[in-house]
């Protein structure tokens, strides 16, 4: 459960940043999880142009150790508080920065692709997202604008060519405008750390020329009552199943890595 203060923060900032939430034994699984995916020649994963991975959809469906993950309830709890209803999964990813190679993700508000392309009603869904490598200030942090999610939904571009990924984008005025009144923050910290932000929130990233791979799982979660009204995309980028996420026990990941362990030994 959230603080006030914490609460008070998200609502007047936009985000909420809880270091090593996940401890290293969960976070170890995941990320070897993670890197196994990448691996895989399916649609849901989606490279760079340079063949690097740059995001795998949907891992929870087809990944037991993320699927443990989509109910954990460190990730369910926290925005169910803010919500005030239970919440659904609209999208699961696993993006990564790729050393050397991880490319940009363009100034933009992600409930503004979610209302263009998925008919969502309302911005009451947000990114809850998990840390699985190091988060540093040089390998391609992701970059937020303070109290910018209480302009609503801003104009965009749909921006097709400028990386592997389509993505709804904000202009540079516009861009320029919101960092002169909110700033720019890049929360940074060790793996494991948790991020919460609005639906709203501005925010991107640059590109990663470091030799340390950044990896982050991203968790949309979408209030019940605001369940998308007309999908355009595959069922594996915006999922159509409403039921609400029934978290799962909160020890269960650590018991799955330690399994796992063991069975490799």
């Amino acid at each position: 459960m959230l603080t006030e203060s914490q609460v008070r923060q998200f609502h007047e900032e936009g985000y909420l940043f809880l270091p090593e939430t996940f401890s290293p034994t969960e976070v170890s699984i995941l990320k070897s999880e993670a890197e196994a995916i990448y691996r895989q020649q399916r649609p849901e994963v989606w490279r760079e142009k340079s063949g690097a991975p740059r995001t795998a959809f949907a891992a929870h469906l087809y990944n037991e150790a993320h699927g443990l993950l989509a109910r954990h309830p460190r990730m369910i709890r926290p925005v169910e508080h803010l919500f005030g209803e239970p919440v659904y999964m609209h999208q699961y990813k696993i993006n990564a920065k790729a050393s050397f190679t991880g490319d940009v993700w363009q100034w933009h508000q992600d409930y503004g692709t979610w209302a263009r392309d998925d008919g969502m009603p309302e911005p009451r869904a947000m990114n809850i997202a998990v840390f699985l490598d190091e988060v540093m200030p040089i390998n391609g942090p992701l970059m937020l604008v303070p109290r910018s999610h209480t302009h609503g939904v801003l104009a965009a571009g749909h921006d097709t060519s400028t990386t592997s990924y389509p993505l709804w984008t904000l202009d540079e005025p516009t861009v320029t405008k919101l960092v002169e009144e909110g700033g720019i923050v890049a929360p940074t910290g060790k793996p494991g750390g948790l991020l919460l932000f609005h639906g709203n929130l501005v925010h991107g990233s640059a590109g990663n020329i470091t030799p340390y791979p950044r990896k982050i799982v991203y968790l949309t979660l979408n209030a019940v009552s605001n369940f998308i009204r007309k999908p355009t995309r595959p069922e594996w980028i915006a999922h159509t199943d409403f039921r609400p996420i029934v978290p799962g026990d909160a020890d269960a990941l650590t018991r799955y890595a330690e399994g796992f362990r063991q069975a490799a030994e």
